[in-house]
């Protein structure tokens, strides 16, 4: 079953800018892919329009089933909370605010009771290796600490669709390698991702490739899981 479905989708901006142009593609469940492309190819709109944050100009998306064009405002947003998650370059973590609680704030719309959104919360964090630092706020961290948290509170809703955006933009090469070798585990145990990059390596080592220029995709390409991920640098998040 596909998660994602874009159908001929387009996107422009006033001035008769257009972000996207006839944008087909489909991402099955459990999958794990790369979108890249330069800056300027687009792959920031998808990124939006994927994430329900925007609507196409022209055109179907499909997210879990749910078309979005069909959705009230309201709709979008219950859909977005309940079956996306986003990992951003910049972590977007409460600052002075603990990992549990900023992990277990992912569930403020949900409707769980706090208690179980902070037992929830402690299970992810566990998930991604932090369950020694439930207690520890963002500026106690290193850079790929908080982003294993942004990754935590990304997936303790058990979303349909996890979507990274340059998720390891702010990172040293050693964490950035842990990042995205979490992001591999995640994907063995079931979860579907999308990572949003320009970095070329980065999307090497992913499953699928889909390359974008000029709002519009150009190639895609399927590599065998045996040769997806080559060896990484050593180092700890």
């Amino acid at each position: 079953m596909s998660v994602l479905v874009l159908e001929d989708v387009t996107k422009t901006y006033p001035g008769g800018v257009f972000a996207l142009r006839g944008v087909s593609m489909a991402v099955e469940r459990g999958e794990m892919v790369a979108i890249v492309g330069p800056s300027g190819s687009g792959k920031s709109t998808m990124l939006h329009v994927i994430g329900t944050l925007d609507r196409p100009s022209t055109g179907t998306v499909r997210v879990d089933g749910h078309d979005v064009s069909r959705l009230s405002d309201r709709q979008l947003s219950a859909l977005r909370a309940s079956r996306i998650g986003f990992v951003f370059q910049q972590f977007h973590l409460a600052s002075g605010v603990p990992a549990l609680d900023n992990v277990a704030d992912g569930l403020l719309y949900s409707g769980v009771r706090q208690r179980e959104r902070r037992r929830r919360a402690a299970a992810a964090l566990t998930r991604v290796g932090l369950g020694h630092r439930l207690d520890h706020r963002p500026h106690q961290m290193s850079g790929g600490e908080r982003q294993r948290v942004a990754i935590a509170r990304a997936v303790v809703g058990e979303p349909a669709l996890l979507l990274a955006d340059e998720p390891t933009g702010n990172l040293d090469t050693a964490s950035g390698a842990a990042v995205m070798e979490l992001l591999h585990e995640l994907h063995a145990s079931g979860t579907t991702i999308v990572v949003i990059t320009h970095d070329r390596e980065i999307a090497a080592a992913l499953p699928r490739q889909v390359r974008m220029r000029d709002g519009q995709v150009v190639s895609e390409g399927v590599v065998a899981l045996s040769a997806a991920r080559p060896s990484e640098p050593g180092g700890t998040a």
